[in-house]
């Protein structure tokens, strides 16, 4: 452990790993909440595109995904309310749009192919000191702005009609909380790959909803199991020369199987 420490890239890599560590979660449990778990799974393919886009062009592909990530958000909150009765159309549209695009740029990336591969899987050699800034910047951005619009996520989640009549201006919050996942996602993929991305996502929520008696309480439980996660999964990446994407979702999803044994066992539903 000490010496993994003395690396100076895996202390950027735990710097980045624990601040997308309770990021994503964060953002996951109002995803899962409003029933939109597969949205970050399909921002995360449309940040694909991104990566490639930033590879031909040589740009740095943390700033094209983003870039791209938010067009898809906006692109699909828009088709989320034009096909307002099939909302999940959005993802059946933008997915397979978005991969056929980011097949044809990476087959001209010629000799970007292991850039590539290391923003689809995570690289722990890609977390550079700027890309660790841009980490930062995105994450404060996306942790204040839950902060701002907490009461209003929270109303718009558990009764978005009640919220409408309410008053408030639904629209406006789902598609700033669109934009704040796409910002998620990119902030994420240089830790544990576009791929692998939803699973930071979600699974940590999974877990929570199984522990959390509160939203709160699911809140903190999700942030935590987060932690672990991508701890352990670095932790054991580096000590087993694994690849750090696969290993941390990995790791999210023993957690949770864990618990679930463990809830079986004491015969808790």
């Amino acid at each position: 452990m000490l010496e993994m420490l003395s690396q100076s890239f895996m202390q950027r890599a735990l710097l980045a790993g624990l601040m997308v560590a309770v990021v994503c979660p964060a953002i996951g449990l109002f995803l899962v909440l409003r029933r939109l778990a597969q949205y970050g799974d399909t921002l995360a393919h449309v940040s694909l595109v991104g990566v490639a886009a930033g590879v031909l062009s040589r740009t740095f592909p943390v700033y094209t995904g983003l870039a791209f990530s938010v067009l898809a958000s906006l692109a699909m909150d828009w088709l989320r309310r034009r096909y307002s009765q099939y909302s999940e159309l959005s993802l059946a549209i933008m997915a397979p749009a978005s991969l056929a695009l980011a097949v044809v740029l990476l087959s001209t990336t010629g000799g970007g192919g292991s850039e590539v591969m290391g923003y689809l899987f995570g690289s722990i050699v890609t977390v550079t000191v700027s890309s660790l800034v841009m980490i930062g910047l995105l994450g404060l951005l996306v942790m204040a702005a839950l902060l701002l619009l907490y009461k209003e996520l929270l109303s718009v989640t558990f009764d978005e009609e009640h919220a409408r009549i309410s008053g408030l201006p639904v629209q406006l919050v789902g598609t700033v909380f669109m934009v704040l996942t796409a910002m998620t996602v990119a902030m994420a993929m240089s830790v544990v790959g576009v791929l692998l991305v939803s699973a930071l996502i979600v699974v940590p929520v999974a877990t929570a909803l199984q522990l959390a008696r509160s939203f709160r309480g699911a809140l903190a439980w999700s942030v935590a199991v987060g932690v672990v996660s991508v701890l352990t999964g670095l932790t054991l990446s580096y000590t087993l020369n694994l690849m750090p994407g696969g290993t941390v979702a990995l790791t999210a999803v023993a957690v949770l199987l864990l618990v679930l044994g463990y809830k079986r066992l004491r015969g808790v539903e």
